[in-house]
């Protein structure tokens, strides 16, 4: 009873035990009343004051009774269908599309066991803050289904899935070095000429060009880099020698 799909945890132990759901169709002149019994946990257990005919077989999961009631006669049982059984259960289980629960799906064999139809039981269990009685859906001569809303359908995360409430640990965010290079440089000049520039006002009280810092410097700079390509340029030019031919005179 305990299910794990998509990486969180079902705990249907709460649900154990044999439950029962029953409709009745009017089919004059008889009402016509189908009853099933079923234990999503452990196998069915046998009725006390029923006849062993009228009874499914061992190891019965879930087991369907259609019962004939008619005025003024006793009782009487027309079908009893294994829908789910322990040799062939092979349970399924997916989450429901349309609200936050649970379906499981539990198989039975053929019924009538000669040339009928496999059978089987779809329980759509809801979250829910109260525990609700389930309630018959449908059964079209194959398939059972039954609607159950209760808390053991609210799913509870698996430990090694961590929940929505639990962000993702931040990634660190490691900064290009050049990138910081250049923001440091940046800021080393706009505080050189900013500061310059007060000191220059402040001090000697300059208005316009003179608020540059070492302003005859910078007035060379252009002329220092001129002179600067100027020698690159010559040194990367290549020298050619001169030599005599013929004979030296001794």
């Amino acid at each position: 009873c305990d299910l794990f799909p998509d990486g969180v945890s079902y705990d249907l132990t709460p649900l154990a035990g044999e439950h029962k759901v029953s409709r009745e169709r009017d089919t004059p002149p008889s009402t016509m009343v189908d009853e099933l019994r079923f234990d999503i946990c452990d196998t069915l257990g046998t009725q006390s004051g029923v006849d062993e005919s009228d009874q499914c077989p061992s190891g019965a999961r879930a087991c369907l009774t259609k019962v004939n009631k008619k005025a003024n006669q006793d009782d009487r049982i027309v079908a009893v269908i294994p829908v789910a059984q322990t040799s062939v259960l092979k349970p399924s289980y997916s989450s429901l599309s349309s609200s936050r629960g649970l379906n499981l799906i539990l198989h039975g064999a053929t019924y009538p066991s000669s040339g009928g139809t496999e059978q089987s039981l779809s329980i759509a269990l809801t979250c829910s803050t109260e525990t609700h009685d389930p309630t018959f859906v449908s059964y079209d001569g194959s398939e059972m289904r039954v609607d159950w809303s209760v808390p053991a359908a609210c799913a509870t995360q698996d430990d090694d899935t961590p929940s929505d409430d639990e962000a993702p640990p931040a990634k660190t965010k490691v900064g290009n070095g050049l990138g910081v290079f250049f923001l440091l440089l940046v800021i080393a000049v706009v505080l050189y000429f900013t500061g310059g520039a007060y000191y220059n006002y402040s001090t000697y009280g300059a208005r316009g060009a003179d608020l540059i810092p070492h302003r005859d410097f910078w007035r060379e700079v252009p002329y220092m880099f001129q002179d600067l390509i100027s020698h690159l340029c010559s040194s990367a030019r290549p020298r050619h020698s001169s030599s005599r031919g013929g004979y030296i005179a001794v």
